[in-house]
C-alpha cells in the first residue's frame, strides 16, 4: 500500500470511530433500572421565606439534590439530576410531569420514565411534614 492511500484510509477510520463514539454517547445504554438518586435526610421550614414558594400548590423548590413539589397540601420529592446525562430537571406544573431540558427526558410525579433517551427512574422520597416542617429522607 502506497502512503497516500494509507494515510486516506487511516484518517477514514478515524472519523468513522469519532462519528460512532459520538452517536454511541447519547444512545440508550445498559443502564440501570433501579431508581436513582442520592441518599439524602434533611429538613425545610416552611414559614421560612426561602421556601416560601412551596406554600402554594403546584410550586416545587430544589434543595440538596431533590426537587420538593406541593402537590395540593400533600408533598412529593424526586432526585433532581436526570437519569440520561444527570442534567437538572425542572418541575412543569402545566403537564404534572418532570421535564430533562438537556434531551428531552420525562418523568410521571413517582419519578418513573415517560419519555425521551432515560432508562432509569428517578428516586422517590419519603416526604413527611409536622406543622411546617418537612423532613425529606431516602
Amino acid at each position: 500500500m502506497d502512503r497516500k492511500l494509507f494515510l486516506k484510509t487511516s484518517c477514514a477510520l478515524c472519523g468513522l470511530a469519532g462519528a460512532v463514539a459520538f452517536i454511541e454517547s447519547c444512545k440508550k445504554n445498559k443502564m440501570s433500572t433501579t431508581p436513582q438518586g442520592p441518599t439524602v435526610n434533611f429538613t425545610l421550614d416552611l414559614s421560612q421565606p426561602a421556601n416560601a414558594s412551596l406554600n402554594t400548590s403546584g410550586n416545587s423548590l430544589a434543595s440538596q439534590g431533590v426537587i420538593i413539589v406541593n402537590m395540593g397540601g400533600a408533598y412529593i420529592a424526586i432526585a433532581e439530576a436526570c437519569t440520561h446525562a444527570g442534567c437538572n430537571i425542572t418541575y412543569a406544573k402545566s403537564s404534572n410531569n418532570f421535564v430533562c431540558p438537556c434531551h428531552g427526558g420525562t418523568f410521571d410525579t413517582n419519578g418513573k420514565v415517560t419519555g425521551g433517551p432515560p432508562l432509569a427512574p428517578l428516586k422517590k422520597y419519603t416526604v413527611t411534614q409536622s406543622g411546617t416542617i418537612l423532613t425529606i429522607a431516602g
